[in-house]
């Protein structure tokens, strides 16, 4: 694992060094960037893989439509309208659209990662994400990822681990 010390002009790099998190740039194919595509290709367990998912609250007229983005194991499902929706402080909440996703992050989905967000959002870290020995993220583009201890996540401002904020999700059928 690497700590780079010289600035290099790219925010998810130059915050990851200032934190002094410890971590392991992975190149990636970007046709391969998405969860199951990369896990297969490159050869990394689904339960070491890590989403940034960023999901969005609805907000009534007269206020600030709230976001988190929320990080969970590839083979868990996000609790959107149970956990989540009551973090948000929300009646109603969704994931956020690839769209959203760009303009509040500057990122693709199959890129997003919690480090050098241009904007203040808080980042919500599933319990059993931290559970893990290591975990790949987003990389900020989709031609990259990041491995890292899960505590690493846990630096970040704004940052915080939430017990259930995913359910385990049944294996995929084959």
């Amino acid at each position: 694992m690497n700590r780079p010390s010289e600035p290099t002009g790219d925010p998810v790099l130059e915050q990851l060094a200032s934190l002094g998190v410890d971590h392991e740039v992975m190149a990636c194919d970007p046709a391969l960037a998405d969860t199951a595509a990369f896990c297969e290709a490159y050869g990394i367990a689904l339960e070491d893989s890590a989403n940034a998912i960023l999901v969005a609250g609805k907000a009534r007229p007269d206020e600030t439509q709230p976001f988190a983005l929320c990080l969970v194991l590839a083979t868990h499902r996000l609790d959107v309208n149970g956990m989540v929706r009551h973090r948000l402080g929300s009646r109603k909440a969704s994931f956020a659209s690839a769209e959203e996703t760009a303009e509040l992050t500057g990122m693709q989905i199959g890129g997003v990662t919690p480090f050098g967000l241009p904007t203040s959002v808080p980042i919500w870290v599933d319990g059993a994400v931290l559970a893990r020995d290591r975990v790949v993220v987003g990389g900020g583009s989709r031609d990259r990822k990041i491995l890292l201890p899960p505590a690493g996540l846990l630096q970040l401002p704004g940052s915080e681990a939430v017990e259930d904020l995913a359910r385990s999700a049944p294996p995929p059928e084959g």
